[in-house]
């Protein structure tokens, strides 16, 4: 179907722009040289606009989605080689289809109970037993941490994210724990400085040191995901292995009512 998707030619050249920035600037942030995944949040953005990244020059592969419903419409417009991550809240009742319904979900990045986890277990498990072709990976997830301790806030307590690592790496065959994730407190991202460190990123990365002891693994096997548009250079500086980035590459969202999966693009603007 991707063939057929309309690509305002105006609108890749800004999102291509924006993009390279992105990458210029995690670049720049990045003084250890390690590889640092970009997440483009592409959440109530056109699948238009995925296109455009997903093509060369960038040939983007990570997009991630916060709706359920979105990311499903979306991914079957799309091209199978993208590799999904769903960064939303997560409900119990909806993480079997999830898991089951979109074969290249890459990663699941908002765990926080082991009630969902089980049924993406479940559902990644019937899509393993159903798919025609065998499927050597693993669904990977995280475990999302509230560093902030902000009750509005998903997330295990970061003492209580031992016991959940523990529960998926021995109770959920066919998922990969690839590491912890917060989003941590607007507030401390805004008043982080040069000179200062936001204490959510503090918190996430001594949590994974101690998970990563506990479990008799290298740190280096559990992976932080932390940082979004307004914070991922301190967070890359604070040992980030992946970066979630919306707005400032896709620009002003819509509000939810108004977005669309697929722009109608004029013939005379293609």
């Amino acid at each position: 179907m991707s063939e057929e998707m309309p690509i305002n030619p105006q609108r890749a050249k800004q999102l291509v722009e924006e993009f390279t920035k992105i990458k210029q600037r995690i670049q720049n942030a990045n003084k250890t040289r390690k590889n640092v995944r970009l997440v483009a949040v592409s959440k109530l953005k056109p699948a238009n606009d995925i296109v455009a990244l997903h093509q060369p020059p960038t040939s983007h592969l990570h997009f991630g989605e916060n709706y359920q419903q979105e990311l499903l419409e979306k991914s079957q417009l799309l091209p199978s080689s993208i590799r999904w991550h769903f960064i939303g809240a997560l409900q119990t009742n909806k993480c079997k289809p999830l898991a089951e319904q979109i074969p290249n979900l890459w990663c699941v990045e908002s765990v926080d109970t082991a009630k969902k986890a089980d049924q993406l277990e479940k559902g990644r498990a019937a899509f393993v037993e159903k798919s025609e072709d065998e499927v050597k990976e693993k669904l990977r997830v995280f475990v999302q941490v509230n560093t902030s301790g902000e009750e509005n806030k998903s997330g295990v307590e970061p003492g209580d994210a031992l016991g959940l690592c523990k529960h998926i790496r021995s109770d959920c065959p066919h998922l990969q724990l690839q590491g912890l994730m917060t989003i941590g407190a607007i507030a401390r991202s805004q008043a982080t400085t040069d000179e200062t460190v936001n204490e959510d990123f503090v918190v996430l990365r001594e949590t994974r040191d101690k998970v990563a002891e506990a479990l008799g693994v290298g740190k280096e096997q559990l992976e932080l995901s932390m940082g979004m548009s307004e914070d991922f250079e301190g967070a890359i500086a604070q040992g980030s292995d992946e970066v979630r980035v919306g707005s400032t590459i896709f620009g002003e969202r819509p509000q939810k009512k108004d977005a669309k999966v697929k722009d109608e693009v004029e013939e005379g603007a293609r």
